[in-house]
């Protein structure tokens, strides 16, 4: 651990002394229930945070001050009654047990929400400007609204400490009232409350001034900032020193958070949660830049994964404490398996943003390759205890995630495991995605699971083909298929791929087929499989046009990472078009002729092109699993009661003969990587 140390320096913030230099930094989790109260769930994602060594936990991104702040949408913390305080203490309790440190954000919105819900308010800003990416309209908020606001902060802040929390954090990033108050272009006031510098500032220093006399000297009270809004008539970096100082030099506040970009505008909302398309800690000068300029201790949290990153960023001295938030949600005991040593196991963050993709959804936050974080509460476990029964000898048929997470963990339950996989690597359609120029980062799931089923001793079985006789060769106990699916390209045979006339973005990610030169892509999927197809294709010169019978292409993609295709997309000169639908597709000459037809007016438009691509999904390569279902004593069935109660399965207890067969993943049904890897956890938990 000595290479870690600077790592493990304890450091003050105020007078709490935090453990360690690692924090979670605030984020919406999507799990407040019953009204916004930090319940059952809310608590055991915090606590096992803190049982895995964190030092300091920010919760609640976005927890709201006020009824007028609307909350439910995205299923925030409400600070608006004092409903909060007994779960605050639970939750306080909770996360102190294992010596970690638990505050929360406190803000008020304005117009960054949605008005279509929950008490239906008006939103408000500082000149009721209408925010873009929730497309909220606004009013103008009054004075005697301002400092009704400012009295809520006040009466938040009173319930967090009341309730235990260790602190609070003012909400003053991402355009929330505070920074708009502060931005030149949602600040048009005129009043006391905008026109100079000391006026865009005064809202936030009153609401700062209030706070810390309703709390005391000693409660935390920092601010998270933007180090740069990224607009040319927003807050610059200058700007946001000069906005740093200023609040500095107030001696109220006790820490800044500092991340980089705005995030009104669909194009920004991907710069502050980067993705894999991203670099290493974009954004890390603009917080050693206001750590210039201020007194306090600095945390800084954007694209920061991996431990020697956060050591290097810590002992070169850019900040104070570094966020390693998403780190945390793909393995919450990172700091335990650096202190144990055990830097290779810990579960590193790919970058594939499905958590926080999921809440700009409204929807809960959960990791793409971590199926119990978040599910604490319900008995998945993040470390998997031996298994007091039999040791069975367990068969999996396929090296996809599910297959490989099947195997892992009934490999930690002690169980002879074998693994056969037909190609010459594991990592199934993930070894597929990492072909594209933007989620080439995504093999670190992969990586991650060989090196486990390595240290777990598990038989791992490349190039080969399993049939039936093979399995029934080997004499499972039980016996799983994860053997993936196949592009599902004959659904219209007015496509021609019996003849050839179209190919999959499989085909042509992996290498299997030439790419074109004048490329049509048909995606009916609007997933990622077609946008990183053409992203591909268009990096190796092919003129590309993507046609999707939706709304857009890359419809089903999230909100901080469309934008970052839509970029490359762009520059690449690649055209989008929206509403076809591919008819048929036939052979003139060297060319294909792709036949469109427009779902709203029926008229029909033809592309000639060199090369016609279908995105049309997968169908279930299920064979085996027909050939052996009724050799298995239980049909192949799973009990989804069972299953979906997260209890063992009752074949497990039942006496019989024969082995026991279940299927998961794209052998049952088209999903994704994050429902193979659920299914997998808790299959195999109890086995």
């Amino acid at each position: 651990m000595s290479q870690f140390d600077a790592l493990f320096q304890p450091l003050n913030i105020n007078k709490l002394t935090i453990r360690n230099r690692i924090v979670s930094t605030a984020h919406a989790e999507v799990y407040a229930t019953d009204g916004g109260m930090t319940t059952d769930r809310y608590v055991k994602y915090y606590e096992e945070k803190a049982k895995g060594g964190c030092g300091l936990c920010i919760c609640g991104g976005s927890s709201v001050v006020s009824i007028d702040s609307p909350q439910s949408w995205w299923s925030s913390v409400n600070l608006s009654t004092d409903r909060i305080i007994p779960h605050f203490q639970n939750l306080a309790d909770a996360v102190h047990k294992h010596g970690g440190k638990i505050m929360i954000q406190i803000t008020h919105m304005g117009r960054r929400s949605r008005w279509d819900g929950e008490n239906w308010p008006n939103l408000m800003s500082p000149s009721g400007i209408r925010e873009p990416v929730h497309r909220a309209t606004c009013k103008t908020i009054e004075v005697e609204e301002i400092w009704r606001v400012i009295g809520d902060f006040v009466q938040a802040a009173r319930r967090a400490k009341e309730g235990g929390l260790d602190g609070v954090e003012l909400s003053a990033v991402h355009q929330h009232m505070i920074d708009q108050f502060w931005s030149p272009r949602v600040n048009k006031r005129t009043d006391e409350w905008g026109g100079t510098f000391e006026g865009r500032m005064k809202f936030g220093l009153e609401v700062l001034k209030a706070v810390r006399a309703e709390v005391g000297p000693d409660f935390v009270v920092g601010m998270r900032i933007t180090g740069d809004e990224f607009h040319p008539d927003g807050l610059n970096h200058d700007d946001m020193k000069k906005i740093a100082a200023y609040y500095d030099a107030t001696g109220m506040v006790d820490y800044f958070g500092v991340v980089g970009s705005g995030c009104d505008t669909h194009n920004t909302l991907a710069n502050v949660i980067p993705n894999m398309s991203f670099p290493p800690e974009p954004f890390l000068h603009l917080a050693a830049g206001i750590k210039e300029v201020v007194s306090v201790p600095v945390i800084h949290a954007q694209n920061i994964k991996d431990p020697n990153q956060a050591k290097r960023i810590i002992e070169a001295g850019y900040v104070d404490f570094v966020g390693m938030t998403r780190a945390h949600i793909a393995d919450p005991h990172f700091i335990a398996k650096i202190k144990m040593d055990q830097v290779d196991q810990i579960r590193q963050c790919v970058g594939a943003n499905y958590c926080i993709d999921r809440q700009y959804m409204g929807v809960d936050v959960l990791c793409i390759q971590n199926a119990a974080t978040s599910r604490e509460y319900m008995g998945l476990p993040h470390i998997i205890e031996k298994t007091e029964g039999p040791v069975r000898n367990v068969v999996i048929v396929g090296g996809g995630p599910g297959g490989m997470e099947s195997a892992r963990v009934a490999a930690e339950r002690g169980h002879k495991v074998t693994l056969i996989e037909r190609g010459s690597e594991l990592g199934g359609q993930i070894t597929i995605a990492a072909k594209a120029p933007q989620r080439d980062q995504i093999a670190g799931i992969t990586r991650w699971l060989v090196m486990e089923l390595d240290r777990l001793g598990v038989d791992v079985r490349l190039n080969t083909a399993a049939d039936a006789d093979l399995i029934r060769s080997l004499k499972p106990d039980v016996c799983i298929l994860a053997t993936g699916g196949r592009p599902f390209l004959e659904q219209n045979p007015e496509w021609g791929a019996a003849e050839g006339l179209v190919v999959s973005t499989w085909d042509v990610l992996t290498g299997k087929v030439e790419p074109g030169k004048n490329v049509l892509i048909y995606d009916t999927i609007c997933e990622f499989s077609g946008l990183s197809a053409a992203d591909f294709l268009a990096s190796k010169g092919a003129k590309v046009e993507i046609v999707t019978d939706d709304i857009k292409p890359g419809v089903g993609i999230g909100g901080t990472t469309f934008p970052t295709y839509y970029r490359s997309l762009y520059e690449k000169e690649v055209i989008m078009t929206s509403d076809l639908l591919l008819e048929k597709v036939y052979k003139e000459g060297d060319n294909f002729v792709a036949v469109l037809e427009n779902e709203y007016t029926g008229a029909r438009e033809e592309r000639v092109v060199d090369q016609v691509i279908v995105e049309n999904g997968v169908r279930p390569n299920e064979e085996l699993y027909y050939e052996l279902k009724y050799e298995s004593r239980n049909k192949g069935q799973i009990d989804v009661q069972a299953l979906f109660d997260i209890k063992p399965q009752p074949v497990l207890s039942e006496a019989g003969d024969g082995m026991i067969l279940w299927r998961l993943g794209d052998c049952v049904s088209q999903r994704n990587t994050h429902a193979a890897m659920y299914d997998a956890l808790r299959l195999c938990k109890d086995l």
